[in-house]
């Protein structure tokens, strides 16, 4: 039961410190991890929620307040130090990237799940699991705490849900092992193609 403070729920994070983290639910703990493995970014989606709300007029979110949400709870950072690597991302070229640039993916690109939903759907892995990507130009040994940094200073450029890069998880090298077949990748109701102009 929610305490009886009149607060939402980022509002009393905000004011409180305190996340709400309910006792035997894998979610909050997957979130309650989220916080301690990015703290400022997960602190900055907190600070961004509670503008958004208190800009908000009427019941209805905001598309930034709708992107917000999306990286929150199923938010994959992506660090890549090849922007070549990354148009490919964007632009949904699932088999040239993950098989035609395989070796170049695991040398050049790093996936770090943020998105406590996505972690929870990652512990019982299936196909059609899509993360949403926040692209960070960076070298891939990037250090976590500047990782972290670097993502919370490129919230604020969140408009809307356009701006995170859809990528279907179970498509990652070496993530099942499913995927060292190339013909995996034709399945077009797991890696579909782009609907972006």
């Amino acid at each position: 039961m929610p305490p009886e403070d009149g607060l939402n729920y980022e509002q009393r994070i905000r004011d409180t410190g305190a996340v709400a983290t309910r006792a035997d639910n894998v979610h909050d703990l997957l979130n309650a991890r989220a916080w301690l493995d990015f703290p400022l970014s997960k602190a900055a989606l907190n600070r961004l929620h509670c503008e958004q709300l208190a800009a908000q007029q009427g019941s209805l979110r905001s598309p930034v307040r709708d992107a917000l949400t999306l990286f929150d709870e199923s938010g994959l950072v992506v660090t890549c130090a090849d922007p070549a690597l990354a148009a490919l991302l964007r632009d949904f070229k699932w088999k040239p990237l993950f098989w035609g640039h395989r070796v170049e993916v695991r040398l050049a690109m790093r996936f770090h799940v943020l998105g406590h939903a996505l972690a929870e759907k990652l512990l019982a892995p299936y196909k059609g699991i899509t993360a949403h990507a926040l692209i960070i130009d960076a070298d891939v040994d990037l250090p976590r705490a500047l990782l972290d940094e670097r993502v919370a200073l490129a919230l604020p450029s969140l408009q809307s849900t356009r701006a995170l890069a859809p990528l279907p998880v179970l498509g990652i090298p070496g993530w099942v092992a499913d995927n060292d077949d190339p013909r995996y990748y034709d399945d077009t109701s797991h890696f579909r193609p782009g609907r972006r102009a």
